[in-house]
């Protein structure tokens, strides 16, 4: 980014970990750069899918929404700054700390296996935490990443990798998976309510604009 005094500061996109119950954040994972596209896909849940007419006009729900993006990562900076960690590392301390998001923790798995081992039978898994997608204050959302891939496409001398694409694939959590009373079903609606804030925003066409004066 250019340090000319004028340069418009730009915002990162990223994930944010937060414990669910007290709303702490845990990790910040900032993209090092910005992708140059973000597909998302929006699956209607409507109560007349299966083939129910009289139910057609009737939502049962918010819609089934993904996000796919592809980030680069390179170690380019940190090199030429002569940073200690990338210089020991390259990159995959970034990497770490995007991948181990859908890792259980160590402390987690050690502690079931103990548990395993004195006969105690774990009722259900630790819950992680909250995974929220940011890009930028309107986009808020909770999300549970489900396709994660990476590409490494440079080493160093040491088989560091040096520079990487990552591909992610994430589900946006709804009140439908969470509920109203928990921490991300809370941030969900907020997200939500953006969308109707932002919708009240557009001023609409006419009827003209489509050549038609009356619908009925």
């Amino acid at each position: 980014m250019s340090s000319h005094p004028r340069s418009p500061y730009i915002l990162k996109g990223g994930i944010v970990l937060l414990n669910a119950e007290n709303a702490s954040i845990e990790r910040i994972v900032t993209l090092q750069y910005n992708p140059d596209t973000l597909t998302r896909n929006l699956q209607v849940q409507g109560a007349g899918e299966d083939g129910d007419r009289s139910e057609a006009l009737r939502l049962t729900g918010p819609p089934v929404e993904t996000y796919t993006l592809e980030a680069e990562i390179d170690a380019t900076d940190g090199m030429e700054s002569a940073d200690d960690v990338t210089v020991d590392v390259g990159i995959q301390h970034r990497l770490a700390a995007l991948e181990t998001i859908i890792y259980p923790s160590s402390s987690t798995l050690f502690n079931a296996n103990l548990m395993s081992q004195i006969g105690t039978i774990e009722i259900a898994p630790a819950e992680a935490p909250l995974t929220l997608f940011i890009w930028n204050k309107n986009r808020v959302v909770p999300v549970r990443i489900t396709e994660f891939s990476i590409t490494e496409e440079a080493f160093d001398t040491k088989l560091n990798p040096i520079r990487a694409k990552i591909s992610l694939g994430m589900r946006v959590l709804s009140i439908s998976d969470l509920g109203f009373n928990h921490q991300g079903g809370n941030i969900y609606m907020n997200y939500q309510q953006n969308k109707e804030r932002l919708a009240k925003m557009y001023s609409g066409g006419n009827l003209q604009d489509f050549g038609i004066n009356s619908i009925t």
